[in-house]
């Protein structure tokens, strides 16, 4: 009897673990829209989102956590790392840097069809490389403040799974951790990357508010407003004429043969959303307008906006603080 009863016992505990685990799958599903649900199931590869309305805390997660190859949008972090030194007096906008013969590297970007040597402003490299991507300019911010110095600044905002390695298409000139050749130029996850994008849109830099801060965040949103490659996340969203008011989306793009990235601000009229979207492991790894990792990314964002904004965007409301301080 008492063995029967043991069964009996652990057979309802299973029942209702189970019973659990269903309704917590149940309630995950129900925070992700049924059309983005389709949109990832239907992509010929890998998807992970991170998404949320700062002023409303509404978020949509989908493998949020999953550590992903960042390609370019590993930059993001340079230039959070520039806007904190330049915030604490350790460099300027306009400070001088020079491009050398043999700095040039392949890849995105203008810097490689200069002649050398070439004097840029600090400014004028992180513009290069938020706007073009430049794989030059980057590896000039590297050798400005240096991989270390940035993978410093990610551990101190408590971000375990984002790591800038070395330098675009050169060697590394130090021991690399052991996942490096995995992940490449840099690793992250769609939750750490928001993050990052979060600190940049609210402004929110290291210590108690300084009076420079608003014009060091509106520099660098400018750069990212001004993204060149939109055929992601802006791609269905900004429809309209953005050259008086400026984009409502500020983003930076990351893209390899099979990965297709974005991370953004959209400045939706319902209030400001961070959008961070990873694609890996895609089939189709042409690099056509109509690469389905970006049409794919392209459709997320756009039904992540038609479910929490449906009054669309407003390039007026891309402003330091997003109006949230």
């Amino acid at each position: 009897m008492f063995y029967f009863r043991k069964v009996w016992i652990q057979t309802c505990l299973c029942l209702a673990t189970t019973s659990l685990m269903y309704a917590q799958q149940r309630i995950a599903d129900v925070s992700v829209p049924a059309p983005i649900r389709g949109l990832i199931a239907a992509h010929h590869g890998k998807v992970a989102v991170y998404a949320r309305q700062l002023n409303t805390g509404k978020v949509i997660a989908v493998d949020a956590d999953v550590p992903v190859q960042t390609a370019s949008v590993i930059k993001l972090t340079m230039l959070y790392e520039a806007m904190e030194q330049i915030r604490d007096g350790k460099a300027k906008w306009d400070e001088k840097i020079v491009l050398k013969p043999g700095d040039a590297v392949s890849g995105s970007g203008v810097l490689t069809f200069l002649d050398a040597p070439k004097e840029l402003t600090l400014k004028d490299v992180l513009s290069l490389m938020i706007i073009l991507s430049d794989n030059t300019a980057t590896n000039l911010a590297i050798d400005r403040f240096g991989v270390k110095a940035v993978n410093d600044r990610i551990l101190a905002l408590g971000l375990k799974d984002t790591h800038f390695y070395k330098k675009v298409m050169k060697p590394a000139t130090e021991p690399m951790p052991e996942d490096q050749p995995k992940f490449g130029l840099g690793k992250t996850t769609a939750r750490e990357m928001a993050t990052v994008m979060e600190k940049i849109g609210r402004c929110d830099l290291g210590g108690p508010a300084q009076s420079q801060d608003e014009a060091i965040c509106q520099t660098a949103l400018n750069m990212l407003r001004n993204q060149f490659y939109r055929n992601t996340i802006p791609r269905y969203l900004e429809t309209l004429d953005s050259s008086e008011a400026g984009s409502a989306i500020a983003s930076k793009t990351g893209s390899l043969n099979a990965v297709r990235n974005d991370v953004a601000i959209v400045a939706a009229k319902s209030g400001p959303i961070v959008i961070s979207i990873f694609t890996w492991q895609n089939k189709d790894t042409s690099w056509t307008t109509d690469n389905e990792g970006e049409g794919t990314i392209a459709k997320i964002a756009r039904e992540i906006v038609k479910e929490w904004s449906p009054d669309g965007l407003d390039g007026r409301l891309m402003k330091p603080g997003l109006g949230l301080k």
